[in-house]
């Protein structure tokens, strides 16, 4: 006899099923589930806490209309955490500062005049792609196993040579040098997968 899945414990894509077959609840808990994660890949491009509560609800909004849109072959949260990005770039693209005309001066309280001039070094799209990296990497240290993951994260995060990290994990030089080889080799495969 086949043990029925709890909501709790059904992956993501059991829950997408559900939601398009007009359960509520799938996506709620879809909605819980990721709603923290969606808010730091948000967070991490646009930085305001409270722009980035109604940034998160627009990314449900839109999941949620976009649903049947969803292809399986990718994982959901793939494809949230790009409604989110693609969100997030909007609202930035809509705040950016409108250039005034250089024959129409602003005047300041003082009453002095002014010329605004936007900041063009700014690319969303680019900060974006930057940051997706920095996920991706984040996501692929993560998965190692835990030996590789502390050692890769001295080494890199912290900067610590590689006499340091055998100091503070009490391992040989030769084990630290072996185990950061390994990280990278394992690291470099994840992350041509996730590509």
């Amino acid at each position: 006899m086949q043990k029925k899945k709890t909501w709790v414990t059904q992956d993501d894509q059991t829950l997408v099923r559900e939601a398009l077959e007009g359960k509520q609840k799938a996506f709620k808990l879809l909605m819980e589930r990721h709603k923290n994660a969606v808010q730091h890949v948000i967070l991490k491009l646009v930085h305001n806490y409270d722009e980035s509560l109604d940034l998160v609800q627009e990314t449900f909004v839109k999941a949620f209309s976009s649903l049947a849109t969803y292809k399986t072959k990718f994982r959901f949260t793939t494809w949230l955490y790009r409604i989110a990005a693609n969100s997030s770039i909007d609202y930035l693209r809509r705040k950016k500062i409108e250039a005034f005309s250089l024959d129409q001066p602003r005047k300041t309280e003082k009453g002095e005049f002014e010329i605004e001039i936007p900041d063009r070094t700014f690319d969303p799209e680019k900060d974006f792609d930057l940051k997706q990296r920095e996920l991706s990497v984040e996501e692929a240290i993560a998965s190692l196993p835990k030996r590789y993951q502390e050692v890769i994260l001295y080494r890199h995060k912290e900067d610590k040579s590689y006499e340091e990290i055998a100091s503070i994990l009490h391992l040989s030089l030769g084990t630290v040098k072996a185990r950061i080889f390994r990280a990278r080799v394992l690291l470099k495969k994840k992350l041509k997968h996730m590509r």
